[in-house]
């Protein structure tokens, strides 16, 4: 996200647990390609995990305006990065969010970052689809949320069962989008 602190106190920390991991496999973590690769891991972990250090509901809050629009709004094809919390390996996709105002609308960006906050954390894809619909209704009360994810899981594609094709789509919505016709709406506007 924007402009990102590493701390060097975090980076120091899990230097040498990489180092150790790095031996535990049959590494030389002395050998030329591998020397500074501890410290890479700790930065790249900090940088991947920095949703825990992310209030969403604050970023949305940053940009609420109140507005009497009463039909859908959709953000869709958010790309996402997240970890699977099982194997700590990625799973990636796209994010589909739409939500109904209630009196209140918020900058289209902020949706795309609430979708980012809650990826970069150690996830399941179903806590994740869940976690973006209850911030969206709780900060904005809108008549209605609805969260689609779809994604591909690198734990499926290179251990496991090894279904490289997969692709996992997880739902989630509150309100108005407990009607039907309003869920098939949304997604006729996302399909494609």
């Amino acid at each position: 996200m924007h402009n990102f602190q590493f701390n060097p106190e975090t980076t120091a920390a899990i230097a040498p647990l990489i180092k150790d991991l790095l031996v535990h496999i049959g590494e030389d973590p002395e050998r030329e390609g591998l020397v500074k690769t501890p410290d890479r891991v700790a930065k790249a972990y900090q940088f991947l995990t920095q949703g825990y250090r992310q209030d969403p509901d604050a970023i949305l809050r940053s940009a609420l305006f109140a507005e009497d629009y009463k039909q859908m709004v959709v953000v869709k094809d958010i790309n996402f990065f997240s970890l699977c919390e099982h194997h700590i390996l990625p799973f990636f996709g796209k994010a589909h969010v739409a939500y109904i105002p209630n009196g209140k609308i918020t900058g289209l960006s902020k949706i795309a970052r609430v979708v980012e906050v809650y990826a970069r954390r150690l996830q399941v894809q179903e806590r994740m689809t869940t976690q973006i619909k209850e911030c969206i209704q709780r900060t904005l009360n809108p008549l209605g949320v609805m969260v689609v994810i779809e994604a591909q899981h690198l734990c499926m594609q290179m251990r496991g069962v090894e279904k490289q094709n997969s692709l996992t789509v997880t739902s989630d919505f509150t309100g108005a989008f407990e009607r039907p016709n309003t869920r098939n709406e949304f997604m006729e506007l996302i399909k494609g």
